[in-house]
């Protein structure tokens, strides 16, 4: 592993902070969090900024409109974002961190030059349609079947979890093309219109008051054969490369904003007489190590998938178990040094907080990722 920045690198970051501090101080304010079409919209102009800027899709490959350039470099990038307080990916994170880098890798021609300019200029928006009520950590007992009828399937069925659906042009969709097949080999990968007839979504409140998931029902909705992307019956492995992209490198940025959080809580800490606390100190100081480990192993699996192709490999579900509890406790100690300041409801924190408590689920439990360690990592047989 090569943890040192070239030349070039290192160029390449200077460029980008002086193009963020020129821009960033002329943004418009964030809209509210629960106004997700004005969201939709700060988040596709801020897109569109990257665009112009040629920073969008800065690691997908040219042949897709990206920028070809190397996970090191989108890794540099993202850490300058956060850094600089620049808006995060928002509506655009499934387009942009799933269904884009999956359709580069695994779409004909045709798709990616469908769908892949829209997602880059921030004109189109993606959900994802992975989640059923029966099929969360199972995803392979998922039930929405699709039936071929001609140059369409057919799809009825249910989903839930459904992030930005209610602001999405576009889901990609898992649904079950073959009843009879072992669970694993009858699923196809579609992309579906969600202005369709026959798609109804029912916004699910979150405990955090928030409403980017959904609930989507299918009522015999119609998709053409050439949304599939890939094989009828290969979706599994389709989706198997998206969730590489989803654990691989969805969540680098938010490791760079835990360290900072981590530094605002020990001044903090330092203000409010909290600091004399020695427990509270070495519990800070676990955590520091603890994220400063994280971003190694970050990094560790950025060279990896520069060496692999630039898809991220199993290292990603090390990466996700990991960070997914030390999110959880390092707003666990926010709470400890805030005291009671931490129930603000108009606290940042506790939106945070109550936000932390969702990521040993979501993108894969922290079982998902256990089973994941031990089988394509250490080898050991699969469990009965």
């Amino acid at each position: 592993m090569d943890l040192t920045y070239t030349e070039e690198e290192e160029a390449f970051r200077a460029r980008l902070r002086e193009w963020l501090a020129k821009v960033l101080p002329g943004l418009p304010a964030k809209p509210a969090a629960a106004d997700w079409p004005a969201r939709r919209a700060y988040d596709a102009a801020w897109q569109r900024m990257l665009y112009d800027a040629g920073y969008a899709g800065l690691h997908w490959p040219r042949d897709a409109g990206g920028q070809g350039a190397t996970p090191t470099q989108h890794l540099i990038f993202l850490e300058e974002t956060e850094l600089a307080g620049a808006p995060y990916v928002g509506a655009n994170f499934v387009g942009l961190l799933h269904a884009g880098p999956t359709i580069a890798a695994e779409g004909t021609p045709g798709q990616r030059a469908r769908w892949l300019p829209p997602i880059l200029r921030g004109d189109e928006i993606w959900c994802q349609g992975f989640s059923e009520p029966g099929a969360g950590s199972d995803l392979a007992a998922l039930r929405t079947k699709a039936v071929r009828d001609g140059d369409s399937y057919v799809v009825t069925g249910s989903k839930i979890w459904t992030s930005h659906a209610e602001v999405a042009d576009w889901c990609e969709l898992l649904v079950r093309t073959d009843p009879e097949a072992p669970r694993h080999r009858g699923i196809s990968w579609l992309a579906l219109p969600m202005d369709a007839p026959g798609v109804t979504v029912r916004p699910l409140r979150t405990l955090a008051g928030s409403a980017e998931f959904a609930e989507m029902f299918l009522d015999e909705v119609r998709v053409p054969a050439g949304n599939r992307v890939g094989a009828q019956n290969d979706g599994w492995r389709v989706t198997m490369v998206t969730l590489a992209f989803e654990r691989g490198t969805a969540f680098v940025g938010e490791v760079v904003a835990c360290r900072r959080v981590l530094g605002a809580l020990a001044r903090t800490a330092r203000a409010n007489g909290r600091w004399d606390d020695a427990v509270l100190r070495r519990r800070l100081g676990r955590l520091s190590a603890e994220f400063t480990a994280l971003w190694r192993l970050t990094q560790w699996n950025v060279s990896e998938a520069q060496s692999g192709g630039g898809v991220p490999g199993a290292g990603g579900s090390v990466f996700k178990l990991r960070y997914s509890h030390a999110r959880q406790e390092l707003y666990d100690a926010a709470a400890e040094v805030l005291g009671a300041g931490s129930l603000d409801a108009d606290q940042e924190w506790v939106a945070d907080r109550l936000s932390s408590l969702s990521y040993t689920i979501a993108a894969g439990t922290s079982q998902i990722q256990q089973n994941v360690i031990a089988e394509r990592i250490l080898g050991l047989p699969k469990g009965r």
